[in-house]
């Protein structure tokens, strides 16, 4: 491989498609840029590259795009780093992208590029995923993630060097507990093997790679989630915040009101009486009255919950309103811009956006449209 030190890294981030899984948050905006612990899920991902030493990534979309291209407007500045979108005709898979985006991710010079899932939360050790990378001269470099239960995913096979032999999907006897953690370091000469149509990198390119003895795989210390539903997204947040707790604990919030992790934005005003955690995080502008019980919860931008209310294993939406003494829990999901009237128990209810509750809901799982 030639000299990669003259040469910052790019990187590719796999924004995809259209959010069903979160909605009716994706109602509103695209998913990379609902708050996730109070900042857009992918500015953490683009934070993380920027310190690996990246200076430019590629956000690869086909939904939205307008929405996307000012929301990098505004943080390109913040992050300083530069950010431009690679539009999608159709859906292009996981390799597809790569594919459009060739002329900013390859070079002469041979430096290797990052791919990630936008979906994906962990402490991003792009740092180190480059160094294994080059260290093995592999061409492609997959991030991989232990699993209690291996038979519900595609477990990567793996001999003592890291090399990866053969993946096995959702394999009924053991075979490894490693998965592909959806988050990659590449050689420029994996877009030789990627047409510009529809395609999968995990099905179609990785195994070719891993045929020829090129692909390996490094594993993942720390938490690791995929994001792209709401029972999915509050366990991201529990993991993540106890990663803060560890890292840097000054960014939580403390005080006789908090139990356990959680974060509050500065612009928040919180009551009298309250109890807030374990595992909360409270946005912009955000209105919580006395007595208020919170709790393994996310309350998005410019919410006000009213005296006594209760919100716990639930996402509430931005600018929603709920009354007093209310309860919302069990993995209620809130659009934008909902009423629920005092003394309603959603249990578990998906409320799309602009709607007033005044009855309650008590059958888990029920979607008001």
């Amino acid at each position: 491989m030639s000299d990669s030190s003259t040469r910052a890294p790019k990187a590719l981030v796999l924004v995809g498609g259209y959010g069903t899984r979160l909605r009716p948050l994706t109602l509103t905006v695209p998913k990379p840029i609902i708050d996730f612990a109070n900042r857009p899920m992918i500015v953490h991902q683009i934070e993380a590259l920027k310190a690996a030493g990246c200076d430019e990534v590629v956000l690869a979309i086909n939904y939205r795009p307008q929405v996307m291209m000012d929301f990098l407007k505004e943080w390109e500045e913040k992050l300083g780093i530069k950010i431009t979108c690679s539009q999608e005709p159709e859906p292009m898979g996981t390799a597809g992208p790569l594919a459009l985006a060739r002329e900013i991710l390859d070079n002469k010079e041979g430096v290797p590029f990052f791919v990630l899932n936008s979906d994906v939360v962990c402490e991003y050790p792009m740092k180190q995923l480059m160094e294994a990378h080059l260290r093995t001269g592999a061409e492609a470099t997959i991030l991989v993630t232990k699993v209690t239960d291996p038979s519900k995913y595609g477990v990567v096979v793996m001999d003592e060097q890291n090399k990866v032999e053969r993946f096995v999907e959702k394999p009924q006897t053991f075979v490894g507990d490693s998965i592909n953690a959806g988050i990659y370091c590449l050689s420029p000469s994996v877009l030789a093997r990627i047409e510009p149509r529809p395609t999968s990198i995990e099905k179609e390119v990785f195994p070719a790679v891993a045929a020829d003895g090129r692909l390996y795989a490094m594993q993942l210390e720390g938490y690791w989630m995929d994001v792209g539903q709401p029972k999915d997204y509050l366990t991201g947040l529990a993991l993540h915040l106890g990663s803060v707790r560890q890292r840097s604990p000054g960014d939580l919030a403390e005080g006789p009101h908090i139990s356990g992790n959680a974060i509050i934005d500065e612009s928040a005003k919180i009551g009298k009486g309250c109890l807030i955690g374990p595992n909360v995080a409270i946005g912009k502008l955000c209105e919580i009255g006395d007595g208020v019980r919170l709790s393994n919860c996310v309350i998005l931008n410019r919410v006000h919950i009213k005296n006594y209310a209760l919100v716990a294993d639930s996402i509430i939406g931005w600018s929603s309103k709920i009354g007093s003494w209310a309860r919302v829990e069990n993995k209620a999901v809130i659009g934008e811009d909902v009423f629920i009237k005092d003394e309603v128990y959603l249990n578990g209810a998906i409320v799309l956006p602009h709607k007033d509750i005044k009855e309650s809901i008590l059958e888990p799982g029920t979607i008001i449209m």
